[in-house]
């Protein structure tokens, strides 16, 4: 009620709470919780930037207080609280939260395991060499300015933003009603997109998205499946699924531990290790016997250390399915567009951008034209004086003040206003001769550069290489290399049919390490007979299968539990030829204690595939099988079986064969058979197969060959004992037979722990129980009878047996 006129404003206090309610959604949505789409930027960034560019706080200058910083803020543009300004200013220099740091900070900002930021008295910060990109020609009035809170300065009300900012640091918030989540993505990929958007603006999103992969996490990690960043992109809404970067070591006594190397987006670390700790007292997740974090400032490292015989790939699932270790991320592509808030696709957030930029170039140009037709100008007007110099220095000294010399030379020469103060302002030197060559070349230069602003001005096109250009200078200055790994969901797609056809070889060690390189890492080097050495990086370790095939086979992993896996030839890591590779639990999801007896490789969908090509299997106890490969053309990638073992046995060898070779069995004992082929009849994958020789008490088939591996047998016995013999002493048997004789076994050789069919210019490794190994060349090996003990090729003592032997695997013995 109005005292003095008696008026009352009768007011519905809904109606009331409805306006004001509205004005606030309102204020909050356009100033403070949702980024604009031309930077990217909510209005405290922008304001915290701009500050720090008019305090002078850039990369070429020491750093500043933050303190400071977050004062100059709240004076003049965010009267808010001091720790919102903080925190704002926090996570442009985070690492871990920004992909494209536009902060520099100096101090502790925090961390990943959600330790608070120092207290801004003690941080320091300066702004970074990409955030000057944003904030570029902002002095050449390409971005409009309006009045601060007390309307006692002006502020930008966006920021020029030279790259694409919105996507390369993404933004969060949380509005009125609405709530933006945009990604980070990788500043090569969005910058590559968006010029060619320019070069083809009808293209259609998916041609966009042969750019932008996908999100791009300071945190790195994995993203699983494509679906859902294909729907935010084409509608503005998905959500992605992120595991952490995980890899399975193995440790001695047949334990297993996983090592975590990278975290999804925005999971904190330290939660993550208590919640994986939570659920194994909760008993919810079996199988673990040690957590600890080793992370230390060189990178990140949570170790999962696994009881003996617990299978890694099983707690992995339980890990991801329980804990952070998989986090799902929602996209909301929501920024303001004209100051209202739009849910936008990928290319709609470019083309905004694109027509911000081409404003700020246009207003740019036409800053820079103005000023350069100013100089211009004023040149015009020297260069008359200095022809006249004589008459113009007459007026000047006749005139009784400096405003009735300008009056006279004005109404004598026509010079403008701003042409005779130019004259009179003029300093004598100028009058010199080399002065007067500066005036013209500098005028000459002006007349060039006004054309070519002028041209651009007038043609779009011109204007858009400009701002390509530009851009193209930024990608290649601040671009680094892809950090998030992008993989497809099972059965999401083929990825072969996107993948050109290559030669490749594969290679995988003693150890159980494997990788792929281009087939003509080996085709470049000389043949020699030297072996792999240059493969291997452990000395306990060497190379035992490589195969030469294409990017499109499909590769076939046989362990010795009878088991059968499947990996297609591109899904294993490339690597170089020095590097160890990748080892194979990390790739299949392996059992403990099961080891990969053999790889195979062929191409499902080659026509050349047909009924002749075979798998031959033998196991230890005397078992062999015969079965199409065709039949392995469509196996799950948690494995199937392969062979039916009984209890007790193992599988120790898979020959791929035509069907008519000779086949040959040693056993421990020293018994050996040579049988063809031909009596093992074709049996269907799942079955047992029959009976390859007859064993004795406590003797075990060790190796199993064909008579195209080579021309020699050389068998090797546990006292280091061994003897190579020629094939032809093998006689051909009946399959299931008890054979022949194959070496004097004594006190003096101990038992067979290995064969193999060899030719003279093999080589190969001998292995210890201490793990010592001993490289021999066949050639070096003598020749003895069916019925001999061979001569000494590795000394061993009481406690130290010869293990195992295993053929060298050369580049000129690539399959």
């Amino acid at each position: 009620m109005d005292k003095n006129t008696s008026r009352i404003i009768p007011i519905e206090i809904a109606d009331e709470m409805k306006k004001s309610y509205i004005d606030y959604s309102m204020s909050v949505i356009a100033g403070r919780a949702l980024p604009d789409v031309r930077d990217g930027l909510k209005p405290v960034h922008r304001r915290i930037l701009y500050s720090m560019s008019e305090q002078g706080i850039t990369p070429d200058k020491p750093y500043r207080k933050s303190a400071r910083i977050v004062g100059d803020v709240l004076g003049k543009y965010h009267p808010h609280g001091d720790s919102s300004v903080y925190m704002a200013m926090v996570k442009m220099a985070q690492p871990f939260s920004t992909n494209g740091l536009l902060v520099d900070g100096q101090g502790n900002f925090g961390s990943v395991d959600g330790d608070s930021p120092a207290a801004m008295r003690y941080t320091e910060a300066r702004m970074s060499k990409l955030a000057l990109e944003l904030l570029r020609d902002i002095d050449k009035e390409t971005v409009d300015f309006g009045p601060n809170f007390d309307e006692s300065l002006k502020e930008p009300k966006v920021l020029p933003a030279r790259y694409p900012n919105l996507l390369v640091n993404g933004s969060n918030g949380i509005a009125v009603g609405m709530a933006t989540s945009i990604p980070p993505h990788n500043l090569g990929e969005v910058i590559d997109a968006t010029i060619f958007y320019i070069d083809n603006q009808d293209c259609e999103i998916d041609d966009i998205l042969t750019y932008i992969k996908g999100p791009d996490f300071p945190t790195a990690a994995t993203i699983v499946g494509m679906e859902g960043i294909k729907d935010a992109y084409r509608t503005g809404r998905g959500k992605v699924k992120v595991r952490a970067k995980v890899e399975i070591e193995e440790l001695p006594k047949g334990k297993q531990q996983i090592i975590v190397t990278e975290i999804p987006f925005q999971v904190n670390k330290a939660r993550l290790v208590e919640r994986i700790a939570d659920l194994v007292k909760e008993k919810r997740i079996e199988g673990i016997s040690d957590l600890r974090d080793e992370s230390n400032r060189h990178g990140m490292r949570i170790v999962i250390e696994l009881k003996r015989d617990m299978n890694a790939n099983i707690v992995l699932n339980n890990l991801y399915k329980h804990s952070q270790l998989e986090d799902t991320f929602s996209i909301i592509m929501l920024s303001l567009v004209n100051g209202t808030p739009k849910i936008l696709d990928i290319k709609s957030v470019i083309y905004h951008y694109v027509e911000h930029q081409k404003d700020v170039i246009t207003r740019r140009t036409t800053f820079d034209l103005n000023k350069a037709k100013a100089r211009a100008h004023i040149l015009e007007g020297l260069k008359i004086a200095l022809d006249n110099i004589d008459r113009v220095i007459s007026i000047i000294r006749g005139s009784k003040n400096g405003q009735v010399a300008k009056e006279r030379l004005i109404e004598e020469f026509s010079f403008s206003d701003v042409q005779a103060q130019a004259i009179l302002d003029m300093r004598l030197q100028r009058l010199t001769g080399l002065e007067r060559d500066k005036i013209d070349n500098e005028y000459n230069e002006l007349m060039v550069r006004i054309e070519y602003l002028e041209s651009i001005l007038a043609d779009e096109l011109k204007l858009l290489g400009v701002i390509k250009d530009e851009m193209s200078a930024i990608r290649d200055k601040y671009a680094v290399d892809r950090q998030t790994e992008i993989i497809p969901a099972e059965g999401e797609f083929n990825v072969k049919d996107l993948l050109e056809e290559e030669e490749i070889a594969i290679t995988l060690t003693h150890l159980g390490y494997i990788k792929r390189l281009p087939a003509d890492t080996y085709k470049s080097q000389k043949r020699g007979g030297r072996g792999i050495t240059a493969l291997t990086t452990k000395e306990e370790d060497f190379v035992t299968d490589l195969i030469s095939t294409t990017t499109h086979s499909l590769m076939l992993f046989f362990t010795n539990r009878g088991r059968v896996y499947r990996l297609n030839a591109y899904e294993i890591p490339e690597g170089k030829r020095s590097a160890k590779g990748t080892a194979i639990v990390n790739l299949l999801q392996l059992n403990p204690g099961e080891k990969i007896a053999r790889i195979i490789s062929f191409n499902p969908d080659d026509k050349n595939n047909d009924d002749s090509k075979y798998l031959l299997f033998a196991t230890k106890n005397g078992i062999v099988k015969k079965t199409l490969i065709q039949e392995f053309k469509n196996i799950n990638k948690s494995g199937l079986i392969a062979i039916n073992l009984k209890d007790g046995d193992e599988l120790i060898g898979v020959k791929r064969t035509e069907g008519d070779e000779d086949v040959v069995l040693v056993t421990k004992n020293a018994m050996s058979i040579r049988f063809s082929e031909k009596d093992v009849r074709p049996m269907g994958r799942t079955a047992t197969g029959v009976k390859g020789i007859t064993l004795s008490k406590d003797d075990i088939v060790v190796s199993l060959d064909l008579t195209s591996d080579g021309t020699e047998l050389l068998v090797v016995s546990e006292k280091g004992f061994g003897k190579r013999t020629d094939i032809g002493e093998y006689r051909q048997q009946i399959r299931a037979g008890k054979g022949i004789k194959t070496y004097n076994i004594n006190d003096k050789t101990g038992k067979i722990v290995g064969a193999n069919l060899v030719n003279e210019d093999d080589e190969m490794m001998m292995i210890n129980s201490d793990g010592v190994l001993i490289r021999i060349r066949v050639n070096e090996i003598s020749i003895f009878g069916r019925i001999t003990s061979g001569v000494k090729l590795m000394k061993t003592n009481d406690e130290v047996e010869v293990v195992s032997i295993a053929k060298l695997k050369r580049e000129d013995d690539i399959e």
